[in-house]
């Protein structure tokens, strides 16, 4: 603790992520990253920008980025807003489009950062627990709110929700946003962006750190109607007018190009995820049904805790979420390539094995 902290500083508790370790022959299934990297085009397109160019400012609109995307989605560019990777989106979205004469809703088991985000911009809110078999139900989300946020597919559990859902949330709150927060939506689940031309309160985060394989490049966006996102630019141009390096809007453009690249790499991802649930199901573990680059995983014999520090010691990390007590028996595993799949699976044999 420090004299210098003001309150909200002394009261804050930081989101903590994923652990980098340096291990030697490390299979790391614990942060969400693609196994297979960015497009070839962005990486020279990043290349391409490294020159004498970087002595000026980047463009403070992200003109080209933003058309790129629109064109993607079929929309304008008075749709998108661009930030510091989606973590920087999703907090602008919360100091400008969450109201505090009401709790801003969002579900027991979701991205850490949301409550982080409330508390950090004095914003009330209330969990809403998912139901015991973890999934979300639109009718729990009842009552005033500040503005709600649903990430789809959801953090931690993979699940997701079908588009009508969503669209009965926005219908209930016409008066206040409904953020989804689509981190993992194209490894199979629908995205919500068509409806935000029939919905003014509907604002879609989106990244380029899992699908695209940009994490080290920090890009994330939102897409909304122009009400909404102009609130973020005024609240980004308040905080930080140049968020974007020139090196990140050309990796970024060019990888939203590569169609081509997107869907190889995230067809790839989807079958060692379908194939590992099959396995692992096989093996008497319980796995929910996921529509991300990740699996949520529990062990009928094995305590989680115990079964992630036996999997580090053959250099395999997962992520073990203690601190959550819905999730402290479960393990939420990434999926990699599949050789990273074999050695997952000839590592809990092992396990189980030695056991005896």
């Amino acid at each position: 603790m420090s004299r210098f902290w003001n309150s909200r500083v002394h009261k804050l508790e930081p989101y903590v992520p994923g652990e980098q370790p340096k291990i030697a022959n490390l299979t790391k299934l614990n942060t969400n990253e693609s196994p297979y990297g960015p497009s070839p085009c962005a990486l020279e397109a990043i290349r391409n920008a490294a020159s004498d160019t970087l002595r000026l400012y980047p463009d403070p609109t992200s003109s080209s980025l933003r058309q790129a995307i629109a064109e993607r989605f079929d929309i304008t560019s008075e749709n998108v807003f661009t930030g510091n990777g989606s973590d920087e989106v999703l907090a602008h979205t919360f100091r400008a489009l969450f109201h505090d004469d009401a709790p801003v809703l969002f579900s027991d088991i979701t991205y850490g950062f949301y409550p982080i985000y409330c508390r950090l911009f004095n914003l009330p809110y209330r969990t809403v627990p998912l139901r015991e078999d973890f999934a979300l139900h639109q009718e729990d989300y009842v009552g005033p709110c500040g503005g709600i946020i649903l990430a789809n597919p959801n953090a931690n559990t993979g699940m997701a929700l079908p588009l009508e859902a969503i669209e009965s949330l926005l219908s209930r709150h016409p008066d206040r946003t409904v953020v989804v927060d689509e981190a993992y939506v194209e490894f199979g689940a629908q995205t919500a962006i068509p409806l935000i031309k029939r919905y003014d309160n509907l604002l879609v985060v989106r990244t380029f750190s899992k699908s695209s394989g940009l994490a080290g490049l920090r890009v994330g966006y939102a897409v909304g109607s122009p009400e909404l996102i102009e609130g973020l630019t005024r609240v980004k141009d308040s905080f930080n007018s140049y968020p974007l390096s020139r090196l990140s809007l050309a990796g970024a453009e060019a990888s939203i190009r590569d169609h081509e690249w997107l869907e190889q790499t995230t067809h790839a991802i989807m079958q060692t995820r379908d194939t590992l649930i099959e396995q692992l199901r096989i093996r008497g573990l319980t796995v929910l049904p996921s529509k991300a680059n990740f699996i949520l995983v529990h062990h009928p014999r094995f305590e989680a805790g115990a079964l992630a520090t036996a999997l580090r010691d053959r250099a395999i990390i997962v992520r073990h979420q203690s601190s959550s007590p819905r999730l402290k028996d479960w393990l939420r595993i990434t999926i990699g390539t599949n050789d990273d799949s074999q050695r997952l699976l000839e590592a809990l044999d092992d396990i189980e094995k030695k056991s005896h």
